[in-house]
């Protein structure tokens, strides 16, 4: 009986993609699903969670603001303009997506804490190490390489052919940037602060190198899931895991959502 064939590697690809799908299902729900849902609140409402949702908020939002300001023009001018070493400067701006944050954040900690820049700055009352100023500063080094590569699969999907009409009608380089390609760029650069703001969020390594792991100082999210671990603390410790997978969650589907074309990879 002649009749479609299945193919093999179709059902193959379908199970593995299923099975992928069901493992990450199953570590999260064993994640909120290991305490009590009253537990969970008692801890989320606590005096500790709350500095370090605080914390994280403050810090994250700080260093999505610095991301977004770095990256729009590091992303333009790499996606429209042609010049004497591009290519390195591209590495060297997606080189932190390949370093691990731990060592990020040991190049951070000697930079700012044994170098004279480190030492002019911290003369001047702008201290980085083992303050929340080094989370933020952490959380930019790590994570601006997403915003730079979602900004930058953005502008070059945008035909630079509307730019060229808006100079025609009288916009000089600037006012066509501001008044035509940045609004045409306003889903990729909502995706991309979420996702930066997302990462920012949960950020460790980085930030344990250089911030330090101090209770109501320098506690985020990860840092407190850190040391309720350590200290045997399971409740908080589920807790600031499970408000970080809600917000994971929801900053995927938004990337997902808006994001169209851009992509970090």
């Amino acid at each position: 009986m002649a009749g479609k064939r299945i193919s093999t590697i179709k059902v193959i690809s379908i199970v593995v993609s299923l099975l992928l799908a069901l493992f990450i299902l199953v570590q999260i729900i064993c994640v909120v699903t290991h305490t009590t849902f009253p537990a969970l609140i008692t801890s989320i409402t606590s005096k500790e969670m709350q500095f370090a949702i605080e914390l994280s908020l403050i810090t994250s939002v700080a260093s999505t603001i610095l991301c977004i300001i770095i990256s729009i023009p590091s992303a333009y001018a790499l996606a429209r303009y042609d010049f004497f070493g591009k290519n390195l400067i591209s590495t060297m701006l997606d080189a932190p997506l390949a370093l691990p944050p731990l060592v990020a954040g040991v190049g951070l900690l000697i930079l700012f804490g044994t170098t004279s820049f480190g030492k002019a700055l911290a003369e001047a009352s702008i201290v980085f190490v083992f303050t929340p100023l080094g989370i933020i500063i952490a959380q930019f080094f790590v994570n601006v390489p997403f915003m730079f590569r979602i900004m930058r699969g953005t502008f070059q999907g945008i035909n630079p052919r509307y730019e060229h009409v808006a100079k025609t009608l009288g916009c000089t380089d600037a006012k066509a940037f501001w008044r035509v390609t940045l609004p045409l760029a306003k889903n990729g650069l909502l995706a991309g602060s979420i996702i930066t703001w997302s990462k920012g969020i949960g950020e460790f390594g980085g930030a344990l190198m250089v911030a330090g792991a101090t209770r109501m100082k320098t506690e985020t999210l990860p840092i407190s899931l850190y040391l309720n671990m350590s200290c045997g603390e399971l409740d908080l410790a589920i807790a600031a895991a499970t408000i970080l997978i809600l917000i994971s969650l929801g900053s995927l589907f938004i990337f997902e959502r808006y994001g169209g074309f851009a992509r970090v990879f």
